[in-house]
């Protein structure tokens, strides 16, 4: 068996074709959606993620604005820009780059965005509205993994999905959007004694840690959906994830390939959630 690799990029363009629709039906009803991208500082990857945001933006129709502060901004400073653009009219969605630097709170501003902005979906309220199967903006990674297995029709109810790494940003919000597909969800993490035992269990494995090569072909059963969402650099310097590619991909059915897997989902999810926001505005 040689699994068959679920491209994220054919599914992202699948997503942002029908995006493009969304956006020019909302446009002939007078609302743009938009999009605001705050980034503090001079990191090379956070400045490159940020720019295929904003260029994504364009592709699906969005207006995009992004803002750029030196890292000697006060968090005060900072608070009172994204409290400037929680009153903008024009935006839909609110985006602060992360990391932050150290004398700035990332829960603060967080916590700054106002909810219907948060198209992150970082929000404790809307955290807690996905918890409680409210309506809520879904944290973009993992939403972007559930959409890539119904992309390719692959059954989640009654699934067993086990998920490597806790994170807020990936594991424990990917293991409530598998509960709220009626999976039945195990998460695994650093202090998961017997893991291997526990992976081979997996119908549906996502492993999100960014530890390259962590999980082997040894670690999952015959025809297991593998779902890989770390991004590493090995000594070579290439970029890999943390499944070993190539002995998984002789055992698994479906597999997601570093680069080209989930990576690309994350910003089609952010821009289906700011679409959404703008939806709201209308009165959708």
């Amino acid at each position: 068996m040689t699994a068959e690799l679920i491209s994220g990029k054919e599914v992202a363009q699948a997503k942002r074709d029908q995006m493009k629709q969304e956006t020019q039906e909302l446009k002939n009803k007078g609302v743009t959606p938009g999009l605001v991208v705050l980034l503090v500082g001079e990191n090379p990857a956070s400045l490159s993620y940020v720019k295929g945001k904003v260029k994504a933006c364009e592709e699906v129709g969005i207006y995009s604005e992004l803002k750029r502060y030196p890292d000697t901004i006060t968090e005060a400073e900072l608070l009172k820009e994204i409290e400037r653009y929680n009153r903008a009219n024009n935006i839909d969605g609110i985006l602060v780059q992360l990391p932050l630097p150290a004398h700035i709170s990332e829960h603060k501003v967080i916590e700054t965005i106002t909810p219907e902005k948060d198209v992150d979906g970082f929000h404790p309220i809307n955290v807690g509205r996905m918890v409680t199967g409210q309506e809520a903006f879904l944290s973009c990674t993992p939403y972007g993994v559930v959409e890539m297995i119904k992309y390719k029709n692959i059954p989640i109810a009654g699934s067993h999905v086990v998920i490597v790494g806790r994170s807020n940003i990936v594991g424990k919000p990917a293991a409530l959007l598998f509960l709220r597909e009626n999976a039945t969800v195990t998460v695994c993490h650093s202090k998961t004694p017997n893991l291997s035992e526990i992976t081979k269990q997996a119908d549906i494995l996502v492993v999100a840690v960014g530890r390259a090569n962590l999980i082997s072909a040894e670690d999952i059963k015959d025809g297991a959906v593998v779902i890989d969402v770390g991004m590493n650099r090995n000594e070579a310097g290439k970029l890999v994830g943390d499944v070993a590619f190539d002995s998984v991909k002789e055992k698994a059915s479906y597999l997601t390939p570093v680069p080209g897997g989930v990576g690309p989902m994350t910003i089609t999810m952010l821009l289906a959630n700011t679409i959404q926001s703008a939806k709201k505005r209308l009165g959708n």
